[in-house]
């Protein structure tokens, strides 16, 4: 079950609030607890943040950062990946990695738990898209199905196994089917 606190928050409220486990998103003013991941959901987490990073951050293009809060537009949102692209990778004083990003991804990847709302979800990628993103995909576990959401167009439903994912053009090397994306489920 999802948690939601019903009492309406502004942003630099919700932001000063310590953070939770699973983490909290502001969203129109309320506070959604996201579900706690489950197996399937790390699973495709972890693969997709390794296959990513080996391609991206290699060639130093891209860096794909597994449930990094964003805060963006109004909302304050934590995909469960988010991919920037190498030169917009905020930076510290000493150089190191930001700890705040008050900034949107370039791809945002979700994956659908069993009792986690695709509508927010959805939402969430659409706030994404609206505010500069390059691409969102919404992963279903179990219909083993990609909903890939490229910007200013419709969006692509991919099931069939043979099918290629489309990704951003940050990360043009990173090529996964679906049937290889979903093989990831099984030891």
């Amino acid at each position: 079950m999802i948690k939601s606190l019903t009492k309406n928050f502004t942003l630099e409220e919700f932001l000063k609030l310590p953070e939770t486990k699973p983490s909290s998103e502001y969203i129109n003013g309320q506070i959604i607890q996201k579900p706690m991941p489950q197996g399937k959901h790390s699973k495709l987490q972890g693969k997709l943040v390794t296959g990513i990073n080996e391609i991206g951050e290699s060639q130093k293009i891209a860096f794909a950062f597994p449930e990094l809060r964003c805060t963006f537009g109004g909302r304050s949102i934590v995909p469960d990946i988010a991919v920037f692209a190498w030169e917009r990778i905020l930076l510290d004083e000493r150089g190191e990695v930001a700890n705040v990003f008050k900034t949107y991804p370039d791809w945002t990847i979700e994956i659908l738990s069993p009792d986690q709302s695709q509508t927010k979800v959805t939402g969430n990628i659409l706030h994404c898209l609206k505010h500069g993103s390059r691409f969102g995909w919404l992963i279903d576990p179990d219909e083993h199905s990609v909903l890939v959401y490229p910007p200013k167009q419709q969006p692509e439903l991919l099931q069939e196994e043979q099918e290629i994912l489309p990704v951003p053009d940050l990360v043009n090397g990173f090529q996964l089917t679906v049937g290889q994306l979903f093989g990831w489920l099984k030891l």
